[in-house]
């Protein structure tokens, strides 16, 4: 089980729609922010992700409750290894073809 892991934006990556990079414990990888049009993040926001997909914006605070959260539940290498399989480098494979690299 993995629930949605907390990251801080640090990035919108320009050239691709709705797409930005966030940092989740030192790794850093792309992610659609699309779910979130009606109020897009911006440099410095925190998100709760999901599969390569931000879902909602948090605060700095709720993102570091999440953490504990995940923690507690023994989830918090299962929610690394999740973000390191979003890939950031060229060519890394996605969802799908929506899904711009």
């Amino acid at each position: 089980m993995c629930l949605a892991i907390p990251g801080r934006i640090v990035e919108l990556v320009s050239g691709q729609h709705q797409v930005g990079v966030v940092e989740v414990a030192g790794v850093r990888r792309k992610v659609q922010l699309g779910l979130l049009a009606d109020d897009l993040p911006k440099t410095g926001d925190w998100v709760l992700i999901h599969v390569g997909f931000a879902m909602s914006k948090i605060s700095e605070f709720d993102a570091a409750e999440q953490m504990r959260l995940l923690s507690m539940l023994g989830e918090t290498e299962q929610a690394m290894e999740e973000v390191r399989g979003y890939g950031l480098e060229e060519g890394a494979t996605r969802y799908g073809p929506d899904f711009p690299n």
